[in-house]
């Protein structure tokens, strides 16, 4: 979940990151997802995000990851690129909303056409050059994160940020080999893919998270992501934590579990395994995703903003031992 709270716009993490998966560490998440992370200035979606281009962003990691280990978390990083959605303004109380221009700070947000995301910046429609410059940037930031001790990557393919930009017909019009059919939309994703597996250690997970629809007619769908899913699992990705959503305005059926059905044909058609997020917040609802082979994980986002303490009260409902670590167990959930 982007935190926003990079202070000198250089995509160098802060105090407040420390804090935040440091606290989630405490709590006993097994997992921590440092949030989307800019692998280029551009591929920011504000100027507040964090991004994993230089070596003092890498240095700063370092310490979050270093923390975390030591109380028994693992660290994972989505590494990211928000192609048409960049330059926006960061969420925060009391600020615009929408394009950030470039005079106010901002930048220029690109595409794989010139056609903008509603209510948005008319993006740069980027060249085969600037296209094939992509899958080395994804790669450079995967050896820090790698440097930093990050124990898991995930290529950010979805929400509608640049490689779902790519692989979406909705938005990718382009005639060129990175467009027309599913092979040539679906071309930079598996490049992407393909450059960050070949730095990222072998005994490190490689996660994709995707969206498997654009809950529109005409646009991408279940159909495909189950053979993008098959594709990517022959290029080396351990994992697809799928998604929906987010290339564009529309209706969406929101309720518990609504994506879940989704990872779980993954799953099933693609057999590769899956993660499974969206409105999931009830420990027996965890468990039951995962009894029934619904999916071989479950990621909270939004319900980990608002409870920090969910471990520790899965722990208790599923009868399993407290999460908590240190001083922190004094406050484990008994029912005597």
């Amino acid at each position: 979940m982007c935190q926003y709270t990079v202070t000198n716009d250089d995509g160098v993490p802060t105090a407040w990151h420390q804090v935040h998966y440091g606290s989630r560490a405490v709590q006993g998440y097994g997992l921590a997802v440092i949030e989307a992370t800019g692998v280029v200035p551009e591929g920011r979606i504000t100027v507040a995000d964090l991004g994993l281009w230089n070596d003092a962003q890498t240095e700063a990691f370092r310490s979050i990851v270093d923390f975390c280990h030591s109380q028994g978390s693992a660290v994972g990083i989505q590494l990211a690129h928000a192609g048409r959605k960049g330059s926006t303004w960061p969420d925060r109380p009391g600020a615009p909303s929408g394009f950030q221009p470039l005079d106010q700070g901002g930048y220029s947000p690109v595409g794989p056409t010139n056609q903008p995301f509603p209510g948005l910046a008319v993006p740069q429609q980027l060249t085969i050059e600037q296209i094939r410059a992509v899958p080395a940037a994804f790669a450079a930031a995967a050896r820090r994160a790698d440097a930093a001790g990050i124990d898991v990557a995930e290529v950010h393919a979805a929400h509608g940020y640049l490689l779902h930009e790519f692989y979406s017909p909705l938005s990718n019009t382009r005639h060129d080999e990175y467009g027309g059919d599913f092979a040539g939309r679906t071309r930079l994703v598996r490049e992407v893919v393909s450059a960050v597996r070949a730095v990222w250690p072998e005994s490190k997970p490689l996660f994709v998270r995707v969206s498997a629809t654009d809950w529109v007619d005409q646009g991408w769908n279940g159909d495909d992501t189950v053979q993008l899913a098959i594709d990517l699992k022959g290029l080396g990705v351990d994992l697809i934590d799928v998604s929906t959503g987010g290339n564009l305005v529309t209706d969406i059926p929101v309720g518990p579990g609504y994506q879940v059905r989704f990872a779980e044909r993954v799953r099933r058609e693609a057999e590769i395994a899956t993660s499974a997020v969206g409105m999931i917040t009830k420990p027996e609802q965890a468990e039951q995703i995962l009894r029934t082979g619904q999916a071989d994980a479950v990621m909270l986002g939004r319900e980990a903003l608002r409870n920090p303490g969910w471990p520790e009260q899965a722990a208790f409902a599923l009868g399993a031992p407290s999460p908590l670590a240190g001083p922190y167990r004094r406050a484990r959930l008994s029912r005597h």
